[in-house]
Formats: structure tokens, C-alpha cells, sequence
């Protein structure tokens, strides 16, 4: 069947005449294309997380917590005191200085990942799951391109400018991580510099070919080797602070208020560097639905937090020995014997924590594509019992020219370069994930105005502070993360913006069901065997494409399903409440199927699982009726015309329905549609 070619067919004698009318017309846009977005309801599933039933359980996914979730700020100590005292924002390492770091490193570990993170912003989950888009959907937006700037919309724009951060975030982590690590060449033998750039970009290169293959196999050996990791950054900083236990003075948070006392300006900026001490932070919250909260918090209390202090003092107490001579105080506070031992051991970390940022990034696309603020993409699933375990090709590729950019292009500067351009990325969105957290706080829980204003303003004094002294390294880097995620935000706005708009002209443009119905009591048009099923967007009409395919074949098929695809506000809907099947008569079905943020559509699946409510399809027999759309710039939807064509370019770019759906191609009849926005 050759599917027609013009949106504009001549009228036909067999179809209804209300259906005629609104066909002839510019065909609205393929409705397989778009997703509802629904608002959290009681279709979502239950707690969303890990199964621990007993202590053994608990440990287990603690150890694997300890490889995905804390491997960013795990690396920390590679360059973290290293910026603060020896980096070219840091300070001179005088003994007054490297306590005042030290104090504010540790209160800020303090502050922001156990106050902040560990007591607070785990509870802001939505069924077991964390991160922004997660807090975006737990406050039910109604679309980030609403004219009226309410508050709602400002939260709703505010959160997607956070996940445009972390994309940025995603970038620079692996970078500035692999290149930390083989720095420690250059302590072995100077003869080794030149070769620290090239064997940092082929890491790199390799981390990145290798995703295609999935992490179910090496993930296993992720908690082992970042504990052996922990366990050794602990074990060289020890003998350290035994030399020299005067370092743990800085303990006390009066060595901080004398930093700043004593360096004012410049002791605010210094903030920048510290900051690196916290990084992964976001992590910690957006991995919560992989491992679960109280997995998280034994993991921090009993590894991470103790191991991490016990370098960071360790490094403090070989700075106070040494001073000014350390200018790689990780790697020199290791016996001369173990250097290379701890080479590897760091280089493996820092691929580790790699990973966890590619993987996120990797699920946060996941994430903004079900709730409609990015194009479809390639999702590849590589596990076949962790869901969560995926590959997508586009962003793995651009992550990976991204990386390999940076590493080249700060080569004279090293890690230090990078580091410039690592804060502003993760203290904006630690901002904006207080600010939304504070919504959820009183719109979920019933905080008072008083409560939330005073925890979100702690919260917001430390985040903004940190912000505002990376905000120094704008021109030395800073502005890398910040150009990046406007061109993001730019990006998913744009793409909302125009899916809503060909949503409105499928809404003024489709045919009333019912009315449909009555037409075709009247008509009774030949039928023929199988099953036709056309997705649809709006639930409540008929399918432009099923009104064309009407048109111009002149026939139905004994079954007709007419199917939408649901994205409840919730990370999973589990089987048993994934379809709502509505028998209408004449062999027609209305079906709804729905699923969370964090899974993926399977339109033969959702036939399989009508079976139940009465629906009975053969998979042989099943046709599936999809529009090819063609975007004009010539209608009245209010978009700007570059914001249209850059739509029209994500459009056309967009992974295919067929693929994204599930649907067989083989099994597909395509009508052509030109659409006006």
C-alpha cells in the first residue's frame, strides 16, 4: 500500500463528512511521536529501589554504592588540596593557611554532604528515586514553556537549567579525573610528562569505546576497587598526621573564620578550590534509586567519610613538615616503594568515577526524553536484569569529543586548568537543588513558609557562596560549563516548546471520537482481517492518520486500537498497571498505556499486556499506522523563526518511533504529513 504523499487529499465519498473536513486540512503531526506527560497518579508502582532484607543484603549494595556513587568525590583528593595550597587560585602553604583550608574542607564535607545531602535531600525522592529530574517531576510541572512566567514555570526552568548543568558536569569530570591521576607520572620521574596528555586521552578513548559493551560484567569489580582504594588513601595519610597531629586542629571551625579574617577577597575566592572537596555531592542524590538511602548513608559513615578526612589531614599534616617544596601532595605523601601500586589503584578510581558521571548523563537523557524535553534518542539496554544499565550512542560520542577537547586543550595547565572550569557546573546545581527541594519541602510535606526559608536559606549561603568565588574563574575556564549548559537549556526548552505546539494542532485539528463513531455506525465501511493500530496523543480524539487512512483506502480492519503512551511522573509503573483498555464498540479499542520517567515504551508489549482485559491480538496480524511529518515555518504557534528551524532540525534528526516504540518495522505503513508551527 503506497501511503499518500500530499496532506491535502481530495475529498472522498466513504468517509464521514465531519472527519473529511478536518482532514483535508494540513495534517497535524505524527501523534506516535509525542508522549503525554501525566501528572503523578496512582498508577505509579511502589518504592523504587534495591530489595535489603537482611544485613548481608545492606553491605552488598553498599560495597556497590561505593563504586558508583562516591567515585567522583572519592578522586577529590587527587587535586582538591592540591588547588587550595598549591594550584595557581590557591594560597601560599604556610602553616596558618593549610589549617584554614583544612578546616574549611572538612566543614564543608560537613555541611553540605552530610547536613545537606545525607540528612535532608535524600528524603526529596520520588518513590525511591533522586536527582533533578526527579525533584522536577515530584513537583508535577505543566510545561516549561507556558507565556506566563508563574512560579510554577520558574521552578520548572530553573530545574532544567540544573540538568543542563550536569551535562557539563558529565564532561569535565572524567577529564579532570584520568588527568589527576596520571599526573602521579610526573612524581615518579619527570621524564614522564610528555606522555601524561596522550596516555590521558587514550584512557579516555577507551572508557568511551568501550560503553557500547555495558558495565554488567566490570561493574561487579566496581566496589571492590574503589574500596581497596579508600583503604589506601586512608593507610598513606595516617603515618602523616602521627608525624605531625598538630594537623588536627583544624578540626575546629575558628581556623576558617581566621582564613578569612586574615586574607579577606582572596579568602572568599579560595572557596572555589575548596569546593572540589565536595564534588559528587549530586551524585550521591541522583544514584539514591540504584542503591537505595540507607545503603548510601553506610556506605559515607563507615568508608568514604573517614577514608576522605584521613587523606585530605594526611596531605595537611606532609604540607605542614614541608611546605613550600609539595607541589603534588597526594602523590608525594605515598612511600617512594608504592608509587606505582598507587598509580594504578587511582587511575582505576578515576575511571570508575567516570563511569558513574557517563552513566548518569546516559540516564538523565533517559529521563528528559519520557518527560518530553529532549528529542528520542538510541537507548540500548545492556543488561538484561538491570534496567538501569544503558547505552546511548549520540551522547556517549559527544561526551567523548567533549573530553578529549578539554584534555587537549588545557595540556599546558593539566588538571589544574580543568579544575578551573569544574566548580561552577556543580555548585549551580547544588543551588538549584535547594531552591527545589525547598518547593517539594512545603508543597509535599506541609513545611511552613519559616521552616523552608531557613533551611533553604542555610542551605543556599553555602551553595551561593561557593558559586559566587567560582564565578572568579569564568575567564580561566569557568565559562565552559555555563556556555555548554545554555546551549543544552536552549535545546530542551526549544524541544518542548515545539512539541507542545504541534500538540495544540493535533488538539484543534483532530475529530471527536465520539462523533467519529457515530459516522462510522452510519457509513459501516468494509472490514478486513488483522488488527490496525494508530497511536495517538490525545486520547479523547481520532487519529488524523486513522481519518487519512480512512480516506483514501476506503476500508478498516476488524480491530482497531487506537493506542496512547502515558509518562506518569513516577520512576516506574509496574506490569500489572500498565494498560487501561476501553472496548468502544465496532471493533474499535481505546487503549492507555503507562510508564515512568525512568523506562522505556514497548508498543508489542502493550498489546501483550491488553490480552488480560480482553484484547486479543497475533503479532503476525497487526498493522501499525504512523505519520511522516514535514515541518512548515508558516504557522502562528508563537515560537520565534530560529527557535522553528531549530526544532524542525531536532525533529528531523530524532531517533525514528519505530525504533523508539518497539514497533516492527516490517509491520509499519507510513502516511505523509505536512505540519505548520
Amino acid at each position: 500500500m503506497e501511503p499518500p504523499s500530499s496532506s491535502k487529499p481530495s475529498s472522498a465519498r466513504s468517509v464521514p463528512k465531519s472527519a473529511s473536513s478536518r482532514a483535508s486540512s494540513s495534517s497535524p503531526p505524527n501523534p506516535s511521536t509525542s508522549q503525554q506527560v501525566a501528572p503523578v497518579s496512582a498508577q505509579g508502582g511502589g518504592h523504587h529501589g534495591p530489595k535489603i532484607n537482611s544485613t548481608s543484603d545492606l553491605i552488598k549494595v553498599s560495597l556497590g554504592a561505593l563504586g558508583v556513587v562516591y567515585g567522583d568525590i572519592g578522586t577529590s583528593p587527587l587535586y582538591a588540596l592540591k588547588e587550595c595550597l598549591t594550584g595557581p587560585h590557591g594560597t601560599s602553604p604556610t602553616p596558618d593557611n593549610v589549617l584554614g583550608i583544612l578546616s574549611l574542607v572538612f566543614w564543608s564535607l560537613v555541611l553540605v554532604v552530610v547536613v545537606k545531602y545525607i540528612t535532608f535531600i535524600t528524603r526529596a525522592d520520588n518513590q525511591g528515586e533522586g536527582g533533578i529530574l526527579a525533584l522536577l517531576a515530584l513537583l508535577a510541572p505543566r510545561g516549561a514553556t507556558t507565556k506566563k512566567l508563574t512560579p510554577r514555570v520558574a521552578m520548572v526552568l530553573l530545574g532544567l537549567f540544573g540538568a543542563a548543568l550536569l551535562y557539563g558536569d558529565g564532561i569535565i569530570t572524567p577529564a579532570v579525573s584520568v588527568l589527576g591521576a596520571l599526573e602521579g607520572l610526573e612524581v615518579v620521574t619527570t621524564a614522564f610528562k610528555p606522555l601524561v596528555v596522550p596516555v590521558t586521552i587514550g584512557v579516555l578513548v577507551g572508557l568511551f569505546l568501550a560503553q557500547r559493551h555495558g558495565t554488567a560484567k566490570v561493574g561487579a569489580l566496581f566496589g571492590p576497587v574503589m574500596m581497596l582504594w579508600f583503604v589506601c588513601i586512608a593507610a598513606v595519610g595516617v603515618p602523616w598526621i602521627v608525624k605531625n597531629p598538630k594537623v588536627l586542629q583544624a578540626v575546629s571551625p575558628h581556623h576558617a573564620v581566621l582564613f578569612f579574617a586574615h586574607h579577606k577577597l582572596h579568602g572568599f575566592l579560595a572557596l572555589g578550590a575548596v569546593v572540589l572537596c565536595i564534588t559528587g555531592g549530586e551524585a550521591l542524590y541522583a544514584d539514591m534509586g540504584h542503591f537505595g538511602r540507607r545503603s548510601i548513608r553506610l556506605a559515607w559513615y563507615a568508608v568514604v567519610l573517614p577514608a576522605l578526612l584521613l587523606n585530605y589531614f594526611g596531605q595537611g599534616a606532609l604540607m605542614l613538615s614541608r611546605g613550600a617544596s609539595i607541589t603534588n601532595p597526594f602523590y608525594e605523601m605515598v612511600p617512594r616503594f608504592a608509587l606505582y601500586p598507587m598509580l594504578v589503584i587511582a587511575t582505576a578510581a578515576a575511571v570508575i568515577a567516570s563511569q558513574a558521571l557517563i552513566s548518569g548523563v546516559f540516564s538523565l537523557t533517559r529521563q528528559a526524553v519520557q518527560l518530553g524535553y529532549w528529542p528520542r534518542v538510541t537507548i540500548k539496554h545492556t543488561s538484561g536484569d538491570a534496567e538501569g544499565q544503558i547505552y546511548v550512542p549520540e551522547m556517549n560520542y559527544a561526551l567523548m569529543i567533549g573530553c578529549v577537547w578539554l584534555v587537549f586543550a588545557f595540556r599546558a595547565e593539566g588538571s589544574s586548568g580543568l579544575a578551573a572550569a569544574y566548580g561552577i557546573a556543580v555548585t549551580g546545581t547544588m543551588g538549584i537543588t535547594s531552591i527545589l527541594f525547598g518547593a517539594v519541602a512545603q508543597e509535599r510535606w506541609g513545611w511552613s513558609a519559616r521552616r523552608t526559608y531557613l533551611h533553604v536559606g542555610l542551605f543556599l549561603l553555602i551553595d551561593l557562596s561557593f558559586f559566587g568565588a567560582n564565578l572568579a574563574k569564568f575567564v580561566h575556564g569557568g565559562w565552559i560549563p555555563i556556555v555548554l549548559a545554555v546551549a543544552i537549556y536552549v535545546l530542551m526548552t526549544t524541544w518542548k516548546a515545539g512539541r507542545q505546539a504541534l500538540e495544540e494542532f493535533v488538539m484543534s485539528a483532530s475529530l471527536p471520537i465520539d462523533l467519529f463513531m457515530m459516522d462510522l455506525e452510519s457509513q459501516r465501511p468494509p472490514r478486513v482481517k488483522g488488527t490496525a493500530v494508530f497511536m495517538t496523543s490525545n486520547p479523547e480524539g481520532a487519529p488524523v492518520v486513522l481519518l487519512h487512512h480512512f480516506k483514501h483506502n476506503k476500508v478498516l480492519h476488524e480491530q482497531v486500537v487506537l493506542l496512547s503512551v502515558v509518562t506518569d511522573r513516577v520512576p516506574e509503573v509496574p506490569r500489572q498497571k500498565r494498560v487501561q483498555v476501553k472496548e468502544m464498540g465496532q471493533g474499535f479499542y481505546q487503549v492507555v498505556a503507562h510508564y515512568g520517567f525512568m523506562q522505556m515504551p514497548n508498543v508489542p508489549d502493550v498489546l501483550r499486556c491488553c490480552r488480560d482485559a480482553g484484547l486479543v491480538t497475533a503479532e503476525s496480524d497487526t498493522s501499525y499506522y504512523l505519520g511522516r511529518e514535514t515541518l512548515l515555518n508558516t504557522g502562528k504557534s508563537g515560537l520565534w523563526q530560529w527557535r522553528k528551524a531549530l526544532f524542525g532540525v531536532l525533529s528531523r534528526n530524532a531517533r525514528p518511533a519505530t525504533q523508539f516504540f518497539g514497533i516492527p518495522a516490517n509491520r509499519v505503513v507510513e502516511m505523509g504529513a505536512q505540519i505548520e508551527i
